[in-house]
Formats: C-alpha cells, structure tokens, sequence
C-alpha cells in the first residue's frame, strides 16, 4: 500500500464543519507519505463544507487518506487530479484551452 508513486491528489470533499478545516489539514499531514496539505472552502451551508483538499507527498497512500477522511465524516465527491511517478508533472495549457 502506498508504493503506487501518487505524489498529488486533488480530492472533491464535502464535511461536516467539525472538524474545523486547520484541524483537518493537521490530521491529514501527520499520514504516512503525506508532505504538504493544501485545503481551499469552496461552499458552505447549515450542515456541510465542500472543501478542495491538495495532498503532495513522496507516496500517497489513497486508501489510508480516504479512509481517515471517512473517520472524520467526510465523503470524496470527486477525485479531480492525480500526479504519479518520479516527479510532479504539471499540466500544461495548450491552444486548445
């Protein structure tokens, strides 16, 4: 578990508004593999956070992450970006866009 080479997970998160988020940031970066956590509110109402949590380390394990974020009573909406391999790949615009 955890040797898959994720090095970012951008997840789509909607929580309850206990655990506070710098709690829930705190939590998340004391996960093996876990070197940075970025939470950004998107939306808030009488009950729920929806919450973009950045996650960057040297190899997460997206099950372990998943799992404490279900202990807190958090649910993943989406999972909007994975990074693997030996080095952080960004994504690059193109003409496209």
């Amino acid at each position: 578990m955890g040797n898959l080479g994720i090095k970012r997970l951008v997840l789509d998160v909607l929580k309850p508004h206990r655990p506070i988020t710098p709690e829930l940031a705190d939590t998340l970066a004391k996960l093996p593999g876990v070197e940075g956590v970025n939470i950004s509110l998107i939306e808030v109402d009488a009950d729920t956070e929806n919450v973009k949590i950045t996650i960057e380390g040297s190899s997460l394990d997206y099950k372990l992450i998943r799992q404490e974020l279900e202990k807190l009573g958090a649910s993943i909406h989406s999972i909007d970006q994975v990074v693997a391999g030996k080095v952080l790949v960004e994504e690059v615009k193109t003409y496209q866009d």
